[in-house]
């Protein structure tokens, strides 16, 4: 029933072939892409194919990448963070580490604070809100949300709209700050000449530090071990990373892909009832961390995009994107994103177990005095 309700051919993609489907995701994503960035909109290259992919997912298009695809490209993302942190990163941490300490646990805290309020208020069913406003890895949160009873489906929604979201308030910091696309004026050098060696050495880092990390079984593995081993090769002077425009675009194409093509149409209409009280639960996380990162620039002396970046609940793949394309302190912003990171695998999923525990055991108390 509810099913074939779900897959009546919808025009022009549902039904068609794979090569079509293909054909239409990189034209839209190539023309959402473009209007973007002449919008002067950041990370262009990552929100256009995004958008696109849930153009085609959401008009029934089948299109989906394995994680096998998806791991070389972490790796290339692991490789361009690598770029970007400076060969001091231990001291930069040595030098800020209250500021990082006091920004990481204020962002761990105030979205525990939110999911336990927002599920005292039922405003989802059960655990769903604390699940959805974790800032831990989605597919993470995720699965432990299934584990615990929540609606599974509206914590994916939660996790990967907020990545979106996210995205599109950073253009409008961006705007607002002055803080715009660092390359507008200049003309874009698609295919420069290029140094093939280090490209090679380069790609050789990206897909074996990949396979590596995902061998290991950690969280973003496949991204962490090749962003160490970059920062560590390219501080001894054994590697330099060679990142040829063409090739980060693809690369940010399959990060926008790999979001988009998970809001497939049973999911967006499972979701649809309750859309206004998700935004909501995602706008309130925003703002939250938001005031920290005002809090930050009144504190640290940071400009509000790179305070905004460095404490935005999206993630670290996506805002290392957005960092890399405006004009921002890229060494705090992915310093304070790395730090959270890992505190967030160390006690996110442990605190989010603990507070949901909690609100399961209050809901079943006052059940009894439910009508």
């Amino acid at each position: 029933m509810t099913h074939e309700t779900l897959h009546q051919p919808s025009g022009w993609i549902e039904g068609s072939t794979p090569a079509f489907q293909w054909t239409a995701l990189i034209g839209l994503s190539v023309g959402f892409g473009g209007f973007l960035s002449l919008l002067g909109v950041p990370a262009a290259l990552l929100i256009g194919p995004l958008l696109a992919g849930i153009v085609i997912s959401g008009s029934g298009g089948k299109l989906r990448l394995t994680p096998h695809a998806f791991v070389p490209v972490q790796g290339l993302i692991g490789c361009m963070i690598a770029r970007m942190l400076p060969s001091s990163i231990a001291g930069e941490f040595g030098i800020h580490w209250p500021v990082f300490a006091a920004g990481v646990l204020s962002v761990i805290v105030a979205s525990g604070v939110l999911g336990w309020l927002l599920v005292r208020m039922r405003v989802l069913p059960g655990t769903t809100a604390l699940w959805g406003v974790s800032p831990g890895a989605a597919t993470v949160m995720t699965l432990m949300a299934e584990a615990y009873g929540a609606d599974a489906q509206l914590v994916a929604v939660m996790q990967y709209l907020r990545v979106l979201m996210v995205a599109a308030v950073a253009s409008v910091v961006a705007k607002v700050s002055g803080a715009g696309l660092h390359h507008v004026a200049a003309a874009i050098t698609w295919f420069p000449a290029l140094a093939w060696l280090p490209l090679i050495k380069t790609l050789a880092l990206a897909v074996l530090g990949s396979l590596l990390g995902r061998r290991l079984r950690i969280p973003m593995g496949s991204m962490l071990v090749t962003l160490v081993a970059g920062v560590v090769l390219v501080r001894h002077g054994w590697l330099t990373i060679e990142l040829p425009r063409w090739l980060l675009a693809i690369a940010y194409a399959f990060v926008g892909w790999r979001i988009g093509l998970r809001f497939t149409r049973p999911l967006l209409a499972h979701a649809a009832r309750a859309l206004p009280r998700i935004l909501a639960c995602s706008l309130a996380l925003i703002a939250a961390c938001g005031g920290i990162g005002v809090a930050l620039v009144a504190v640290a002396g940071v400009d509000p995009l790179t305070a905004y970046l460095a404490t935005s609940p999206g993630g670290a793949d996506s805002v290392a994107i957005i960092a890399a394309s405006s004009n921002v302190d890229v060494h705090f912003v992915m310093a304070m994103q790395m730090a959270r990171f890992v505190a967030v695998q160390a006690i996110g999923p442990v605190a989010a177990r603990f507070l949901a525990r909690r609100a399961t055991a209050n809901a079943n108390a006052a059940r009894p005095n439910d009508s």
